[in-house]
């Protein structure tokens, strides 16, 4: 018999045991942190820590290292000498450094060792705050001891009596037993292996008891994201590990921060990754384009573990609270399970229900009330999108007729004729449509399209219920079609009305 630690719980197998015979209901796509039996050892990495009176700074170590900045006969000296709109310098101290007489070019958050007079004696410890060419009697190699990974903003507030007060390397746990992630259900068990299948969080302000609503919005992004209880990572980084795919050009709004400390889940309110969701390996300072979502709570080690590319299976509470295309009789189910009273405008087995108050989870549970509105099942149309086939073209579709967030969404018909009918959901300026699935030889029938940007009327969506062989479903040639799904509900189709609003409920393959 061997023992093994399966998300910390104890378990006695029989020698020779694999991976499946543990594993039976996970998902096969999802990855599991395996740790081999074996000491750990402590071991410094690349990064330091650093405490000004100004805040929390995170520098990652290059080029010429870090020339004992930790030493306790540096530190004493590092008070702010000068800064300007390009550089803020910390010093004077002794150092070996060889002074090249040459002017270089430094980009924003590079971390400089420099000298005064070309005098070693009189070394500074200079921040780039600005893309900038100048002299700071670096060596011959620029000086660039690292850059600034985290804390930028700090760079701009540093004034006149500020001092670096603690520079100390951030430690991480070394495990010399190659722990690592996979999705090989005949690896081999071993004695004392340690097996972490998943990712606990706890969302920011939720409490079996008590409920705070300071980042109800937040967290809901959050919830979206994991709502198939799975977090992508797209990027791992030595801080934390991203994932991108509900990352967009739209900036969120600004709500909770706080220093984002080890297992910390935010959401990137601004920025290239705004949208994108945050779970940290170790401490990083508050940052404002961050805003806290949770906690992790169990399962930090397959953080730590986890590469870019794999998939993990994540655990949340509370389950969210998202009503849309739902029928009232489950919808009352729901209610009942999570204890809040729900408010309905029209009672029937047969409705659906369409708009939902409050519209968060956290806002939910906190006044313990949902609003919604209902629609009947025969106003409300199913229909499957193409994610394979058209990617871009249906997340545009389900961003602006609130498919994105929600099972239920609704678009306005624009214009019906003959078996065509069109609608005109509230695209945003400047959304990009590129040519995405178009058709060759026929456009099928009950086929789903969104215009793209060749033709005038971009954005323009359109169903048509027999096949084609000139024109797609939104009435324009092929090159100007981008097939996006199928709607299923034809019958009703066939009934709605001119300016009048359709529900639509996703029905996913």
């Amino acid at each position: 018999m061997i023992t093994i630690h399966l998300d910390g719980r104890k378990m006695d197998l029989a020698k020779g045991s694999t991976l499946k015979a543990i594993l039976s209901e996970h998902p096969p796509d999802c990855v599991v942190g395996i740790i081999r039996p074996a000491t750990q050892e402590q071991r410094k990495t690349a990064i330091l820590a650093i405490s000004t009176t100004a805040g929390e700074i995170t520098i990652e170590l290059g080029g010429t290292g870090g020339i004992g900045l930790e030493s306790p006969d540096i530190l004493p000296k590092l008070s702010l000498h000068w800064s300007d709109r390009y550089a803020a310098a910390f010093g004077p101290f002794p150092s070996s450094i060889r002074p090249l007489r040459k002017p270089r070019v430094y980009e924003r958050g590079d971390v400089i060792l420099g000298c005064g007079g070309y005098e070693p004696e009189r070394s500074y410890l200079i921040f780039a705050k600005t893309r900038h060419s100048a002299d700071h009697g670096a060596d011959e190699e620029g000086g660039v001891l690292g850059k600034v990974v985290s804390g930028r903003g700090v760079l701009d507030r540093f004034s006149t009596g500020d001092r670096i007060m603690k520079i100390e390397p951030v430690i991480s746990w070394a495990d010399t037993s190659r722990s690592f992630t996979t999705t090989d259900p005949k690896l081999v068990l071993e004695d004392g292996m340690q097996v972490v299948t998943r990712v606990g969080i706890v969302a920011q302000g939720y409490a079996p008891d008590t409920i705070t609503t300071e980042a109800a919005a937040s967290v809901e992004h959050m919830l979206v994201t994991l709502q198939h209880g799975k977090f992508f990572v797209g990027r791992a980084a030595s801080t934390h590990i991203l994932d991108p795919h509900l990352a967009g050009p739209d900036e969120l709004q600004k709500e909770y921060r706080r220093p984002r400390r080890e297992g910390a889940v935010t959401i990137r309110n601004a920025g290239k990754s705004a949208g994108g969701m945050f779970i940290y390996r170790m401490d990083s300072p508050t940052s404002p384009a961050h805003n806290m979502a949770g906690q992790v709570v169990s399962g930090i080690e397959l953080v730590k573990l986890a590469k870019e590319h794999d998939v993990l299976q994540v655990m949340v509470r509370p389950e969210r609270i998202s009503l849309l295309g739902r029928p009232l009789a489950k919808a009352k189910e729901i209610a009942a399970a999570a204890g809040f009273t729900l408010k309905t405008d029209k009672e029937g087995d047969d409705r659906i229900i369409v708009s939902q108050e409050p519209g968060t989870t956290l806002d939910v549970l906190n006044e313990r009330l949902a609003t919604v509105t209902t629609a009947p099942v025969d106003k409300v149309i199913d229909i499957e999108l193409d994610d394979a086939a058209a990617p871009v073209s249906c997340e545009v579709f389900r961003k602006f007729t609130g498919l994105k967030d929600h099972d239920a969404g609704m678009m306005p018909v624009f214009f019906k004729f003959d078996d065509v009918v069109l609608f005109k959901p509230a695209i945003a300026p400047g959304i990009r449509i590129n040519p995405e699935n178009q058709p060759v030889d026929e456009s099928p029938a009950n086929a789903l399209a969104i215009t793209n940007d060749g033709r005038k009327g971009a954005g323009l969506v359109g169903v048509r219920l027999s096949a084609n062989r000139e024109f797609g479903p939104t009435s324009e040639p092929f090159e100007g079609t981008n097939i996006i799904g199928r709607v299923i509900d034809t019958e009703k189709l066939k009934k709605v009305k001119e300016r009048e609003t359709v529900y639509i409920r996703e029905v996913k393959r």
